[in-house]
């Protein structure tokens, strides 16, 4: 099934690092789960807002330098937050970043800062996380829609 990227999703891109846009593109054409883009560039007010809310954990963020986007699912045309629907967008997120030689990294997944080299797919992987943010005492924070290019590539 060939999805397409909605206006909004479009305009939600400008100042995305064009790597990044590609990506997004790649996986839409691969996925078999609709997608669109709820946010790519950020200003610091509002990254400073989201970290008061509780919704971000950095002032850090790469959406500050367009090197992040957040993706959100859609199940017959609505917003749907089920973790099933951010598995399959990973995996073609993934998919695609590997086709495209892209280092990237995701929100679901965060101890693996390149995934080009993965054969893992996206359930496993956040599996992988939570395991390894437990062993080592920490508390996981999954981020399912949250995909950015790895800061060791792209400074």
């Amino acid at each position: 099934m060939a999805f397409t990227l909605s206006k909004r999703s479009q305009d939600r891109l400008s100042g995305v690092h064009p790597d990044l846009v590609g990506v997004v593109r790649q996986a839409l054409a691969l996925t078999q789960h609709d997608f669109g883009v709820t946010e790519g560039l950020r200003s610091m007010e509002r990254q400073q807002d989201l970290v008061a809310r509780g919704l971000s954990r950095t002032l850090r963020s790469r959406h500050l330098t367009g090197h992040a986007v957040d993706l959100v699912g859609y199940h017959r045309g609505r917003v749907t937050w089920d973790w099933p629907a951010y598995y399959m967008i990973a995996d073609a997120m993934i998919r695609a970043a590997q086709a495209l030689d892209i280092a990237l990294r995701w929100g679901g997944a965060w101890h693996v800062a390149d995934l080009r080299g993965t054969e893992m797919d996206a359930e496993t992987l956040s599996a992988d996380y939570i395991r390894h943010k437990q062993a080592r005492g920490g508390r996981p924070f999954l981020d399912g829609p949250h995909f950015e290019l790895s800061r060791a590539a792209y400074a």
